[in-house]
């Protein structure tokens, strides 16, 4: 495959950056609370996700359980899009404010049914029931939030420190990555077997709901971003009428790091431990390796992104020199197996792929006019994630089976890499003053 060039570097806006205000701060930790939940939840379920087969899948084989109660996981992903419609238009029409209320209160719901669960052996397929009602409504939630919240952080300030708060919903998931897999390692290492099955299990789930109060306080005083009259349209009706096109290029242009963030972040230490018989203990320290680096990577792209006078330049370096260094990252890393190496190899990978990330978010939502800009991040966001990045683990896995061959993961990466680099290069480049 050629290797696509990179594209040339973008001027540089001299004009000094403005630091956050207090207000600021305040919007900027209210957005990024249901973010960071999200990753949080994501983080411990998949710590968690053979004991709570266990428990509330119980089958004749330990593995049928975990596919169960991977599949319960998923329903989320399929929730999605749902949520990205109904809480999206609702963001457009009745204020950011209400829809980010909203899905931290879902949120919050979700997340309870998780964590006060019967189990199968308490409560039959009713508690079976309350857990895959749960995901549910974490997943509709979810679907709402991102457009919502980072509508929100676009509007909340000047133009000059736009990219900084969009930044930080990466860096609030990197963080949130981080707490979750060190809650899961002290449990495992602190507890017995019996004592994780009958409560340890459930102990992240309640510290996460610790935060959710605070969130739900600070988002219902936020002062609201939504011009006054945007309401009076039918988002999804002008979305669909007007933006066909930027949605289906939108979706394709996030395809790379969907499935980068699921791959690298969440599969990669499966593989290495798995397919490449490194120690387990890889699995905590490549969580936190990688999400020490998105923290720091994040803010940094959002940073770039208010220094540069375009947005397609850095989101696009980002994703070319990600699909040129997956394969010898594989490949060095199958040849020479060590955790240092491997450590390494996946903090190149997170901090590249992240720092294009504030970059292309602003490219979505500036492309779209402030009275569908929910709706449309949220519809993109929804449907890349359930189609790409929810199915990211289990296409690697078959592809591993079906081949054989390690460098099958290297190679999907790429196809996806290709995708997305023809998708960004064709949405408009718009970096209004304004709006």
């Amino acid at each position: 495959m050629n290797p696509v060039s990179l594209p040339a570097t973008p001027a540089v806006d001299a004009t000094p950056l403005a630091m956050p205000t207090r207000p600021h701060v305040r919007t900027i930790a209210a957005c990024s609370v249901g973010n960071a939940l999200e990753m949080y939840d994501f983080t411990v379920y998949s710590f968690f996700a053979m004991l709570i087969g266990k428990l509330f899948f119980p089958t004749d084989s330990a593995y049928g359980s975990l596919l169960l109660a991977v599949g319960t996981f998923g329903i989320g992903f399929v929730m999605r899009p749902l949520g990205a419609l109904v809480i999206g238009s609702f963001a457009d029409r009745r204020g950011r404010k209400a829809a980010m209320t909203l899905t931290i209160a879902l949120m919050v719901g979700g997340t309870l049914c998780l964590a006060f669960a019967p189990t199968y052996a308490m409560a039959g397929t009713w508690g079976t029931l309350v857990v895959v009602g749960g995901r549910m409504l974490q997943g509709f939630s979810l679907g709402g939030e991102i457009g919502a919240s980072t509508a929100m952080l676009m509007e909340s300030g000047g133009f000059g420190t736009r990219g900084f708060r969009i930044g930080w919903q990466g860096a609030s998931q990197g963080c949130a990555a981080v707490i979750g897999a060190l809650s899961g390692a002290t449990l495992y290492a602190s507890l017995d077997t019996a004592s994780l099955e009958a409560w340890g299990w459930r102990v992240p789930f309640l510290l996460g709901l610790l935060i959710a109060p605070v969130g739900l306080y600070i988002r219902r005083h936020l002062d609201e971003t939504l011009e006054s009259g945007a309401h009076e349209t039918q988002p999804l009706t002008e979305l669909f009428s007007s933006h066909k096109s930027k949605i289906v290029r939108g979706v394709l242009a996030i395809v790379a790091s969907t499935v980068g963030m699921y791959i690298v972040v969440f599969f990669m230490p499966t593989f290495l431990v798995r397919v490449l018989h490194l120690p387990t203990s890889l699995s905590l320290m490549a969580g936190c390796v990688s999400g020490a680096t998105m923290v720091v990577m994040c803010l940094v792209s959002g940073l770039l992104a208010d220094r540069m006078r375009a947005r397609k330049p850095m989101a696009l370096a980002s994703i070319v020199l990600t699909t040129l260094l997956i394969y010898p990252a594989i490949a060095l890393m199958t040849a020479h197996p060590g955790v240092p190496l491997a450590l390494a190899i996946i903090a190149v990978l997170t901090a590249v792929g992240s720092l294009g990330g504030a970059h292309l978010l602003l490219l979505l939502m500036e492309m779209f006019p402030a009275r569908v800009r929910a709706s449309g991040l949220s519809v993109i966001y929804s449907i890349g994630v359930a189609l790409f990045g929810g199915t990211a683990q289990l296409i690697v896995t078959w592809l591993l089976a079906k081949t054989g061959n390690p460098m099958s993961l290297a190679l999907y990466m790429m196809v996806c890499g290709v995708v997305t680099v023809c998708a960004i290069a064709s949405l408009p480049e718009s970096r209004p003053r304004t709006s």
